[in-house]
């Protein structure tokens, strides 16, 4: 690149700047467009769970002004406990969206907050590409930073998290998180105050924005700490970490829902402890100029061993008092994979806190993961003060991503550094025209000048002298060079697919293919929520698993016992302990709490997995955690071991209200031939095919509510008096049976009165 560089002209040299530009705003304009299939199939529309809370709390900051969202309080969530909203989030990415929204509308560009919040990650995911050019621009050169900005641009396992309508702290996380990276390295090679400003800056924007600021709280800190063991203290590593920690600590305290976690929490010790270290490490250097060497190195071993224990017994003793909170579920979890298992359930049971599956690895990244550890291994032969930040940042990121498969996401920027760092030392090798023999030679000689050695061109490349053979020859650089460009067309074309059919699909509205390759959309959730917000009252509450709290309140507008957030395991473990029980059981619980309404995901007519029936054992296990006498787990499954629905399904499960509600008529849609549940593969029982089954007959609540293709079902919940009636009737009925078996009338479902009455007999 250097000899190729050298030989430009002075007017074409002058064009390089324009260029870049050019190549950048093209990876950007790419990065942006990979990241609108969802736009383009499934119009605008907000992604996921946690976005839709994302999104309500937007429009409440639009709609309000800062210190009133602060005080937010939210008594439609988490029924009867409510939720401080505004001291319980980080603000960030919905005030990231406000002031874009409040900007446009000052501008008279007519746009809808909806849009804003649809089209930000899609936006930050150019902003993104830049910012990993500048960092690999340190790494290297700039040849490799706009090699990793392409990479990052359209990397998978960053757009996974980051498509339109993606709108969750992520969105604006990855930018933030690799702007601080670049801005600590700057400080850290310039040794400046103002570098180490901005660094804090953008660390407290991090920590405004996402939860994930842990994992920079802890690896800057680590950093400095490596580089003091390797001998490599500098003025320029004091100034830069003690600006950004203390900077950036007192700003990230500015953050409610942080407060004095930086000083009071396990998981920011680190950090203060090296800062410490760093001012003993500065105060010894000051020292050692004014003692003799051996009088020195006795001071600093009695000081270090002196105030390493005083630092070890205070940590323990302000943890032990109180002082210092301990190291937290989500911390174990990350170190010990069936620690949450065990311990906190509720962690594990979701999607993305399981460990991560090989072949995601190469699908999140294609070709980058096998560049990736030779990027690291080149860095390792230089080894520069960056280059131990980014070696660190391999190591860890490549174990967490392997324990979480949500942490991919951190691991995908380090990734695409490091293959550009190797993808780009490779080009260099096989593009410079020099070889190393050549090179030499000339270096020994003394006697080429610069028109000798332009001339000498067409001799390096074997041409005039004897051919050059091995790794170097005409014929390696051919084959080395197409060889990779065909890697690249085939990561952009690996990309491109994963992002269209994988990760461009939003879990409010499916798709699926048709005989004939027509796309067949499926809208069962959009259909059931609406449904709700037209046809319930305005304060009715509704009762679902944790996972739809959040879409509830943002699509349907209505009162939810629990959402995505998960901060009150014992509520949480209530309405497991109701889906999962007999009705007997559970309607205490629904009125004790002033259920409306009981909604349910079942997937067993069209084969969607992710329904509650697949989850069901999750309720139980976090419902088992409070209640381990009255809900089992062991219940739920058959002697052998198997989780069974069909007849072999153990009585516990059959008079479940999950169970009930979710095959409830199940078997109606089959007629004579057999019920099959597509997604567990099993035989439902049914009346018209097997005289010895019973139909599933529910007394406490009715059916309200049905999506077309049965993903959603909605129950009501009985009043007192229908219940009492029919409670009534039915111990009639048992009562009848043992004097007889008379034929006797119940009353007819519904609760007013109308309707045929329901007759019961023997």
């Amino acid at each position: 690149m250097v000899l190729l560089q050298s030989s430009i002209p002075p007017s074409a040299a002058q064009a390089l700047p324009l260029l870049k530009a050019v190549i950048l705003l093209t990876i950007a304009g790419a990065a942006i467009a990979s990241r609108l299939f969802s736009v383009a199939r499934f119009e605008s529309i907000i992604h996921e769970f946690d976005p839709w809370f994302n999104f309500r709390a937007t429009k409440y900051l639009v709609s309000h002004d800062f210190y009133s969202f602060l005080d937010w309080f939210d008594d439609r969530t988490w029924y009867p406990l409510g939720r401080v909203t505004g001291g319980t989030l980080y603000p960030g990415l919905m005030v990231t969206s406000a002031l874009i929204f409040h900007t446009l509308k000052a501008l008279t560009l007519p746009v809808d907050i909806r849009n804003v919040c649809v089209m930000l990650a899609p936006v930050f995911s150019g902003l993104t590409a830049y910012v990993t050019y500048l960092f690999t621009t340190e790494m290297k050169d700039e040849g490799a930073g706009l090699l990793a900005a392409a990479f990052i641009g359209i990397a998978p396992g960053y757009i996974s998290r980051s498509v339109a309508g993606s709108y969750d702290n992520e969105a604006i996380a990855i930018f933030l998180l690799m702007l601080t990276f670049y801005l600590w390295i700057k400080a850290l090679k310039l040794g400046s105050a103002f570098w180490g400003a901005l660094t804090a800056l953008f660390y407290f924007y991090m920590v405004a924005a996402w939860g994930g600021y842990v994992f920079i709280t802890n690896i800057i800190p680590l950093h400095a700490l490596v580089l003091i063991i390797m001998g490599r203290y500098s003025n320029r590593l004091y100034v830069a970490y003690s600006s950004w920690y203390s900077l950036g600590t007192l700003a990230s305290m500015q953050i409610p829902f942080v407060g004095f976690l930086p000083i009071r929490s396990s998981e920011h010790m680190g950090a203060l402890g090296v800062f410490g270290l760093l001012q003993l490490v500065g105060f010894s250097q000051y020292i050692r100029a004014r003692l003799p060497s051996r009088q020195f190195r006795v001071l600093i071993m009695v000081a270090t061993v002196a105030l390493l224990s005083l630092g070890a017994l205070a940590v323990v003793g302000l943890t032990f008092t109180g002082v210092i909170a301990p190291w937290t579920g989500r911390f174990y979890s990350l170190w010990d994979t069936g620690y949450a298992k065990i311990h906190i359930p509720i962690i594990a049971s979701v999607s993305e806190h399981q460990p991560t599956a090989w072949p995601s690895f190469l699908f999140d990244t294609h070709m980058l993961i096998w560049l990736f550890p030779a990027g690291v291994y080149l860095l390792f032969q230089k080894l520069r003060d960056e280059h131990v930040f980014v070696i660190i940042y391999a190591i860890l990121g490549s174990y967490f991503a392997g324990v979480m498969v949500r942490l991919m996401l951190t691991l995908t920027p380090v990734v695409c550094v490091c293959g550009a760092v190797a993808l780009s030392t490779i080009f260099d090798q096989y593009t410079n025209l020099a070889t190393p023999e050549t090179a030499g030679e000339e270096s020994r000689d003394g006697e080429s000048n610069k028109d000798e050695s332009s001339s000498s061109l067409l001799n390096i490349s074997g041409l005039a002298r004897a051919p050059i053979v091995g790794i170097f020859s005409p014929w390696s650089r051919v084959v080395v060079m197409g060889s990779f460009l065909v890697y690249l067309c085939m990561f952009v074309q690996h990309c491109t697919w994963v992002t269209s059919n994988a990760y461009s699909s939003p879990s409010v509205v499916l798709a699926s293919q048709l005989p004939d390759g027509s796309t067949h959309i499926i809208d069962d959730f959009r259909e059931a929520y609406y449904w709700l917000r037209k046809n319930t009252p305005e304060d009715a509450k509704i009762m679902s698993w944790w996972d739809y709290g959040y879409q509830i309140g943002g699509m349907a507008d209505r009162t939810t016992l629990v959402d995505n957030n998960t901060w009150n395991n014992t509520h949480i473990a209530t309405v497991g302990k109701a889906m999962s029980s007999r009705e007997e059981v559970s309607y205490p619980i629904l009125r004790k709490h002033d259920v409306d309404y009981i909604l349910v995901i079942f997937g067993g007519l069209i084969g969607y997995s992710g329904d509650d029936m697949n989850k069901f054992l999750w309720m139980v296990r976090i419902a088992e955690g409070i209640w381990p006498e009255e809900v089992q787990e062991r219940n739920f499954f058959t002697p052998r071991g198997e989780y069974k629905v069909d007849e072999q399904a153990t009585p516990t499960m059959r008079n479940s209200m999950m169970y009930k509600m979710c095959y409830y008529r199940f078997t109606e849609l089959f007629g004579r031939q057999g019920a099959v549940d597509r997604v567990r593969n099993q035989r439902i029982p049914s009346p018209t095919t097997d005289s010895s089954a019973t139909p599933i007959q529910l007394n406490t609540v009715e059916e309200a509510f049905t999506s077309e293709n049965w993903i959603v079902r909605i129950y009501k919940v009985k009043g007192l008096d229908l219940f009492g009636r029919e409670h009534a009737a039915a111990m009639a009925f048992e009562e009848g049976k043992k004097r007889g078996g008379r034929t006797i009338r119940a009353p007819p479902s519904g609760g007013h009165g109308k309707g045929k009455a329901r007759v019961l007999r023997v």
